[in-house]
Parts: C-alpha cells; sequence; structure tokens
C-alpha cells in the first residue's frame, strides 16, 4: 500500500502519495474551436427496429421550427440513416484545409454528420470492430466543424455496447431520450438501457413511445395496441417519465417524403412533436 505524501511541496503527478494522482483520468474529447455546442443530447434505445433514428430527425425538424439551430451526429455508424430520412442520400462530407469535417446541412438548415457521407454508396457496409468504431464516433465530435448550435442530438447505435459507453464517457451528454414500443419484450430492454445511464451517471430525460397505436381514418378512433398501463409501469420502473406516444402513420414512415405529403398531413405529424421537443428543451435548458 503507498504512503500518503508529506511533502506539501510536492505537485507532480508521478507521486503516488499525492491526491493529484487519485484523480480520475478524464475521458472528455475536446471540440474543434470553430465548434459552439449548448446542449448535448442523446437518442438511444434497448434494441433496434423502434424508430430511433426516425424520432430523432422528427426532433430536430421540430427544434429547428422553434428557430433553433440543431445538429444530428449519426452514431449509429454500421446502421447509418440519417441521410436517408433526411433525403440527404446523394450527399457527401467534405474537408477544409485544416482536416476538420464540413457537416452536410438539409433544407431545414439541421447539420447532419453520417458515415454515410464518407463512402461511396450507402450499401457499402462498414466491418469495423469496436475501438475503430468508436475512434469514428470520437472523431465526429471533435473533428466536425459544427459551428454554432442550440443542440447536437446523437443518434446512438441501439443496446449497450462500446459506441455507447465511448459516446457517454467522452462527449458530455447532458441527457438521454429514451425511444421504445409497446412490447413488453421491448420494454425490458428499455430498462436495461436506463441502468446503463445511471451506471454512466448520464440522465434519462423521458421516454417516447413509437408505434404506440392507430387511428381508425374513418372513425378517428384510438386502436391501442397494447395496455397503456405497461409503458406507465415502464417509466415508474426507470424513474423516468412519458414525454408523449406516437402513433404509426404513413408519414411518420415516410418521413424521407415529408415533402410529398399534404400540409395538413404535415401539421399533424409537426403537432406530435412540437410539444414533446418543447418538453425535452425545457429539462436541458
Amino acid at each position: 500500500m503507498a504512503k500518503e505524501c508529506n511533502n506539501t511541496s510536492c505537485d507532480k503527478a508521478s507521486c503516488e502519495g499525492c491526491s493529484s494522482s487519485k484523480k480520475q483520468q478524464s475521458f472528455q474529447a475536446e471540440m474543434n474551436a470553430q465548434s459552439n455546442v449548448k446542449h448535448v443530447i442523446g437518442v438511444v434505445s434497448g434494441k433496434g427496429g423502434v424508430g430511433k433514428s426516425t424520432v430523432t430527425v422528427m426532433l430536430a425538424k421540430a427544434m429547428a421550427k422553434k428557430g433553433l439551430k440543431v445538429g444530428i451526429m449519426d452514431a449509429d455508424i454500421t446502421g447509418p440513416s440519417i441521410p436517408r430520412l433526411l433525403a440527404l442520400t446523394n450527399e457527401h462530407a467534405y474537408g477544409n484545409e485544416k482536416q476538420q469535417l464540413i457537416p452536410v446541412e438539409s433544407k431545414e438548415g439541421i447539420k447532419v454528420m453520417s458515415l454515410n457521407f464518407l463512402v461511396q454508396s450507402e450499401s457499402d457496409p462498414v466491418i469495423w470492430r469496436g475501438p475503430v468504431i468508436g475512434g469514428v464516433v470520437k472523431q465526429f465530435y471533435t473533428d466536425v466543424v459544427w459551428g454554432d448550435l442550440d443542440v447536437l442530438l446523437i443518434d446512438m447505435p441501439p443496446g449497450t455496447g462500446d459506441v455507447a459507453l465511448t459516446i457517454m464517457q467522452s462527449i458530455p451528454v447532458q441527457g438521454v431520450v429514451m425511444v421504445s414500443t409497446p412490447q413488453p419484450m421491448v420494454s425490458m430492454i428499455v430498462e436495461k438501457a436506463c441502468h446503463m445511464c445511471e451506471k454512466m451517471e448520464v440522465k434519462v430525460l423521458g421516454i417516447i413511445e413509437n408505434m404506440a397505436y392507430l387511428e381508425c381514418p374513418n372513425c378517428h378512433e384510438r386502436i391501442e395496441f397494447y395496455k397503456k398501463e405497461d409503458v406507465e409501469a415502464l417509466c415508474n420502473s426507470t424513474c423516468t417519465k412519458l414525454y408523449g406516444t406516437l402513433p404509426m402513420l404513413d408519414l411518420i414512415r415516410d418521413i424521407n417524403e415529408y415533402d410529398a405529403y399534404s400540409k395538413e398531413q404535415q401539421e399533424k405529424v409537426d403537432a406530435y412533436l412540437s410539444d414533446i421537443a418543447s418538453e425535452v428543451l425545457k429539462d436541458i435548458v
């Protein structure tokens, strides 16, 4: 066992007895000087297929409509879908003279960085091991010129693996929004993700339940697929709140074809996310 250092003038971190050597090493990555991001929010799901990336895009659009400067980091490196959801499939990112990456900007003014902007074709697979993927995610934070952003949304890969761990350790995430669907099996896996956030000391802001019900196009009756009590039980067990529930709608499914739908349909979908976005912003400011 190391002896306590009694030399008050000693400032060497290598001295085992000094309190300075006992300080926990910081894994925080430094953002480049050309970026100023006020708030970082992770969008998380316990498993794939629940519409996490779709919800990320809808949140970004809702925040942009409120006049905020918004960015999306597509951290789902092996399954990036943000470019397609924002109708940016033909776009490519480029670098500047300082070897920094310039994000692609959507028509709404949302700045986006995704690995799909750096490969020749969106169908090209990424066959990398965890440490390499984690390094790329960190570079998306440190080497991308995000400029001035009010909110940076991170579309995280599903589950509780390497990349989620890297993001929570390396990037100053203020909180995460969990995306779930009503199935009991999904709820169990969401609980796992919530417990991971607790261990990493990252706040779970709340839950958005996607594909929660169907509205009859004729009588507008709300058809629930599962018991309402299930999501209430999930919120209670994870000590989180429910931001809102989203229905199964064609426009939500086809968010990349947003402009092809009528104004009435657009306003209907916008209304679902507007209040949720306001609540999320209230919780981080």
